[in-house]
């Protein structure tokens, strides 16, 4: 069972200076339109490719658009030995809605 964090919680934890990786699964495209700051883009598809570049003894972020694909990846690596990852409820469209920082691509 994937476990979810909520956009106020995120930001809660990320202002604390909480140690945990952000990681933006959306296609560069979708990067482009702006990202949660200090995050990693790592789009869906690489993810099994690149794999050996997440940490596994830290939490794990992952968000999309909405949630859907996020949650889908925090499936597949929780079947790769991955425990501590989280799906960011509503993805980008809620931390939007909420007003969190938003910041520019870096590609």
């Amino acid at each position: 069972m994937v476990n979810d964090i909520d956009s106020a919680s995120l930001h809660q934890r990320l202002t604390n200076g909480e140690e945990m990786l952000v990681v933006d699964i959306r296609t560069p495209a979708e990067s482009a339109q702006g990202m949660i700051p200090d995050t990693l883009p790592m789009p869906m598809h690489l993810i099994p490719l690149r794999l050996n570049e997440l940490p596994r003894d830290r939490d794990l972020v992952l968000y999309c658009r909405s949630g859907a694909r996020s949650h889908q990846a925090c499936a597949y690596m929780m079947q790769q030995g991955y425990h501590r990852v989280l799906n960011l409820r509503g993805g980008m469209i809620a931390w939007a809605r909420h007003g969190y920082p938003i910041v520019a691509s870096a590609g």
